[in-house]
């Protein structure tokens, strides 16, 4: 299956708090907040959860077409996206900015304080899908990640009005967009990815209920943290397939791409909902245990170990089984 991903590409600025953010709110003064942490830890690190999933997706041997727009300093970054599986023909460089900066604070707890700056990501919404797709390719899957609002919005449609399958991940930009908004970025999607929190968002955002929105998508996959990941489907019961367990938090970042790119890797070679699920927590486990978003390398062997101290033998037998079959045939 030959996959789009569209959305951030970036730079991210990683800090490590040695306590809890909870500490430092005072309740009666929320409306004044006036904070400054003093952080012991500052790691540099390629990111953008687009670039982060076509970096999974490429080290599983997918050969993603990664879409987005960067500023006149994304050389290196292109060079690494290269070696490691990753079409970046759908980049646009825009010599007059800079490539998108994230910048987050880590707190004991795990807890996440961030600020986005877009710089290039601006100007995504001038790349024209149609015109990549006719010189690479029409791709059978699209994947709508956190873009520039206007981006997202326009690759929406344009894989509506063309029948081209499409995933809906909103992720962050929830907070950017109207009710009308939201309900068109997830109207007809293949698949919505969502963690816990924004899943409560979207149905905020839209107005609908889970039912309603259900009856708009096909599958909705909600991430759970240490608690694994639901899957949605309408008129069916959910299913729940837990993380792998035993696992050492050393950072955060990127640990929901990782799974994307797991899950999605899964689908595209045949296995069940359950075992795309398995492969993707298995493979978000090599990241929540490193720095950064793209510091792991795949090991198929490992990540087999793995999913068969998490879940079982049979169950590794079918991760296995999606890890070394060639990609063929459409998003399922």
């Amino acid at each position: 299956m030959r996959i789009a991903v569209t959305g951030s590409i970036a730079t991210d600025h990683l800090m490590t708090f040695p306590g809890h953010f909870k500490d430092q709110l005072i309740a009666d003064q929320l409306s004044c907040i006036s904070l400054s942490f003093l952080v012991d830890e500052l790691e540099v690190r390629r990111g953008g959860v687009a670039a982060n999933i076509a970096f999974g997706l490429g080290q599983l041997g997918l050969a993603p077409v990664l879409v987005g727009a960067v500023g006149n300093d994304f050389a290196e970054y292109d060079a690494w996206l290269s070696a490691h599986g990753v079409d970046t023909c759908g980049v646009r460089v825009y010599s007059e900015k800079q490539t998108a900066r994230f910048m987050c604070m880590t707190d004991l707890d795990a807890n996440q304080i961030a600020a986005f700056y877009a710089g290039a990501m601006q100007e995504a919404a001038g790349i024209d899908l149609g015109k990549l797709a006719r010189a690479k390719g029409q791709p059978d899957l699209v994947l709508i990640c956190a873009n520039d609002p206007a981006a997202m919005l326009l690759y929406t449609t344009h894989c509506r009005d063309t029948g081209i399958a499409f995933a809906a991940d909103p992720s962050q930009q929830l907070a950017r967009t109207n009710t009308a908004e939201t309900q068109d970025l997830i109207r007809g999607a293949r698949w919505l990815f969502s963690n816990e929190y924004e899943s409560a968002l979207l149905l905020e955002r839209t107005g609908w209920s889970r039912d309603e929105v259900l009856s708009h998508v096909g599958v909705w996959v909600t991430t759970l943290g240490e608690r694994g990941v639901r899957i949605d489907q309408e008129g069916q019961a959910a299913c729940v397939i837990p993380s792998v367990p035993g696992v050492a938090v050393v950072d955060p970042t990127g640990v929901g791409d990782a799974f994307r790119a797991g899950f999605l890797t899964g689908v595209s070679r045949g296995l069940s909902l359950e075992s795309a699920a398995q492969l993707g927590c298995a493979l978000a486990a090599e990241v929540l245990g490193g720095i950064g978003p793209q510091s792991y390398s795949v090991d198929k062997d490992r990540l087999i170990a793995v999913a068969e101290r998490a879940y079982g033998t049979e169950a590794a037998d079918r991760v296995s089984a999606g890890l070394f079959i060639a990609a063929s045939g459409s998003a399922a």
